[in-house]
């Protein structure tokens, strides 16, 4: 009787040792999951913060591109070249023509993957990128698009994770501030800042309070048949999708000495070599003239002279 005691007792206590190294055991791996999964979320929201500044350094890149290429216009007294090869040279070497611009450190590509790098080392993490290429265009006439792709690569120093992500980002830098470089180019002298028009109707019956304002502090309105602001950066004159258009206001031209032209004074079509039929309208200045393709554009057709 005392032998099956014994017995009982010996297969208790190991049950009990059992027991206890399995539920160490389990411990130790929920520990581990757990450990592993706080890394995961730690990375994942290193990877989407590196995401969402991005567009930010697009955005500080393009701008002060667009701000050191209207510069050398001005410098130059002439269009830049290709707005696309400029910009490239500036974000992937933050110079222009071969000369460094200081404006653009901490804009290039090179400081932001150094930024990411450092930021990557605060959390135990590696980070790289694979070759970009890089696009400058516009897809509405009010915004440039700097359009960045290229490969990232995120894993952790201790090797439990790692993301491999293919991306193409955007970001938009509005046109409104900047100066149009045709107006500078064509007069040697007259600036004008592309403001966007408030007015959406210029004609109510026949007052004409609306276009006046509209002319006299040229404002932009949006137009297919008229360049866009990169096309003007390059002294393109020519029809596009995302093309503005605003009047020249000739007695500011002749207020610094501009001599001036009987013509339409829609800008793009008073700064070529095309003279068009164009009109008076009633209640505008003695000056002011409008070529017949933008009188239905305007709604003049009942004013014109």
């Amino acid at each position: 009787m005392e032998n099956k005691k014994g017995v009982f007792f010996t297969v208790m206590v190991i049950f009990i040792i059992t027991l206890f190294f399995m539920s160490y055991t389990l411990y130790d791996l929920v520990r581990d999951r757990s450990s592993v999964n706080k890394r995961i979320e730690t990375l994942n929201n290193f990877v989407f913060s590196v995401e969402q500044d991005i567009p930010r350094y697009l955005y500080i890149a393009g701008f002060r591109s667009v701000f050191l290429v209207h510069e050398e216009i001005v410098a130059s007294g002439d269009y830049i070249g290709s707005v696309e090869d400029s910009f490239g040279e500036l974000f992937y070497n933050g110079s222009l023509g071969g000369v460094n611009k200081d404006l653009m450190s901490g804009a290039t590509f090179d400081y932001m993957v150094d930024s990411f790098g450092q930021f990557a080392g605060k959390v135990n993490a590696n980070i790289s990128f694979g070759v970009p290429s890089v696009l400058i265009d516009q897809q509405d006439p009010w915004n440039i698009r700097i359009s960045l792709n290229l490969s990232m690569r995120v894993s952790d120093k201790g090797g439990l994770v790692s993301w491999d992500k293919n991306m193409t980002i955007d970001s938009f830098v509005p046109i409104e501030g900047f100066e149009d470089p045709m107006y500078l180019i064509e007069t040697g002298l007259v600036t004008n800042t592309i403001v966007r028009s408030p007015y959406d109707v210029f004609i109510v019956g026949v007052d004409v309070g609306n276009l006046l304002s509209h002319v006299e502090n040229s404002y932009y309105v949006a137009s297919s048949s008229a360049p866009s602001f990169l096309d003007r950066l390059e002294g393109r004159n020519v029809a596009s999708e995302n093309g503005i258009e605003s009047f020249v206001y000739l007695p500011g031209f002749m207020a610094q000495g501009v001599s001036t032209s009987d013509k339409s004074c829609v800008d793009y079509v008073y700064f070529s070599s095309n003279n068009p039929v164009h009109y008076s309208v009633a209640g505008m200045p003695s000056w002011f003239g409008i070529d017949e393709e933008h009188v239905d554009d305007y709604g003049l057709a009942g004013v014109i002279v």
